[in-house]
């Protein structure tokens, strides 16, 4: 396109490729940090409301970023004489036309072209052709930029949507200024034209997820309360200690604890449960649902009820867990769940357990702490037909039996959070009861900060 002098001053001079080539770099660095930023807050909130419009604000931002840096490098390398850009490519946006009042020719760069859904083979359109690729909706405001600029010699800068073939509408910016005669008449009207969809999208993305989070906040609020409700009904209602059996000597002293997390809107699977048996034997449990919400409580719920059940029946720790997964593997939805189950025979002080990727049961006894030594069984719901193996341990007067769910100990899990908890045992062989046992374990490790939920049942032999 030749030089132009535009409607009160001539063209500026181009810059120098040095001066570009700092811009470009400038860019990319500042690309590399927002995305790094992006990712760093990427994870912890990741299905909260305000974490998805963080979310989309990066992507808008990387996405203009990402339009610069391709800009600067056109801008620099010049227009490109040879076959336009490939389709979608971001130098195929930019494109720039001029329309000859005079001789009334059209002039296109290759990359309008493909912005318009043209073939390169055919003449560029006339400014009396082009309303044709427009919505016509559209038109008017085509047409008065378009006069605008040719009668009163005024910039053009505005926005109009195209519908090319195959039905595929885009939004094109043009900028354009009118190129006077030496008589101070126009005789030409040049204009740059942008392919805008992607970032008005974008742009439309970051506005309808602010403009909806006072309702996502309100139905996350709604969710959390359902779930909490949900899992407080279904838990085992006692608070402070127990003691099991109602009937016969009180064998085992009872207390337990659910921690919630310490972000709000994460009410998750887990539990625990106590409960006397026909048989006088008592079950004791705790367990964990992958997932978040009520729809993991739910399961949760099911799955509560469904130990309870199974083990009124008579049903041993190995054949309920087996019977637990065939239960998960059936559901609708697929899920993931871990527990440990154990029946306490008081006439013996024998603990029959059996666990499905869970961590084992710790055992305190005389100052000192170790962790059951656990039978095979993988996680509920991972695979089907599993079997679950048994362990038996033989308790005695004084011994203290803790359960628990991952994500008591706060950043630690597996061995370093048995570890954490076994340090514990001078102290908690030395308490009065298992009230008191509990109330340690909370004050060391559940009065700070919480990622996840999670559940503590303590269990101590008195007779």
């Amino acid at each position: 396109m030749p030089s132009h002098l535009s409607a009160d001053r001539p063209a500026a001079e181009p810059p120098g490729r040095g001066s570009v080539d700092a811009l470009i770099s400038q860019t990319r660095r500042l690309k590399g940090d927002v995305d790094a930023v992006r990712r760093d807050a990427e994870g912890a909130e990741a299905d909260h409301p305000q974490g998805r419009w963080q979310r989309a604000l990066y992507d808008l931002a990387l996405h203009q970023l990402n339009d610069l840096d391709e800009h600067l490098a056109q801008l620099r390398d010049g227009p490109q004489p040879t076959a336009p850009p490939e389709p979608g490519s971001l130098l195929s946006r930019v494109g720039s036309a001029e329309w000859n009042l005079l001789t009334d020719e059209a002039s296109w760069s290759g990359e309008l072209y493909e912005i318009l859904g043209r073939d390169p083979a055919a003449p560029p359109l006339t400014l009396d052709e082009l309303p044709s690729l427009v919505l016509d909706e559209d038109r008017p405001k085509l047409t008065a930029m378009v006069t605008n600029c040719l009668v009163d010699a005024r910039p053009i800068d505005g926005e109009f949507r195209i519908a090319r073939r195959g039905g595929d509408v885009r939004t094109v910016h043009m900028m354009g200024e009118p190129v006077l005669d030496t008589d101070g008449s126009t005789a030409s009207m040049w204009a740059v034209l942008r392919d805008v969809s992607e970032l008005r999208r974008s742009q439309r993305v970051v506005s309808e997820t602010r403009d909806s989070l006072p309702d996502r906040r309100r139905d996350a609020r709604t969710e959390h309360r359902l779930a909490a409700e949900l899992q407080e009904a279904v838990l085992p209602p006692w608070l402070g200690s127990l003691r099991l059996p109602h009937r016969g000597p009180r064998a085992l002293d009872l207390a337990a604890r659910r921690l919630p997390a310490s972000t709000h809107t994460l009410i998750g699977g887990d539990w625990y449960d106590a409960l006397e048996l026909a048989d006088g034997e008592t079950l004791l449990s705790v367990g964990d649902l992958t997932g978040h919400g009520v729809g993991v409580t739910s399961n949760m719920t099911m799955l509560l009820g469904a130990v309870r059940g199974m083990a009124m029946a008579g049903a041993p720790p190995g054949r309920l867990m087996a019977w637990l997964n065939q239960l998960l593997d059936a559901t609708v939805q697929p899920a993931l769940g871990s527990a440990v189950c154990c029946r306490y025979r008081p006439a013996t002080r024998t603990l029959v357990w059996a666990q499905a990727g869970h961590p084992a049961p710790l055992l305190f006894r005389d100052g000192t702490g170790c962790v059951l030594n656990a039978p095979d069984g993988v996680l509920l719901g991972a695979t089907s037909g599993a079997v679950y193996g048994q362990a038996e341990e033989t308790l005695q007067v004084g011994d203290l039996l803790l359960l628990h769910t991952d994500g008591l100990v706060p950043g630690h899990t597996g061995t370093a959070a048995a570890n954490l908890l076994l340090d514990l045992a001078p102290r908690l062989t030395g308490t009065a009861g298992a009230e008191d046992c509990l109330r340690t374990v909370v004050q060391e490790f559940g009065e700070g900060e919480r990622a996840d939920n999670a559940c503590v049942l303590v269990a101590r032999v008195t007779s």
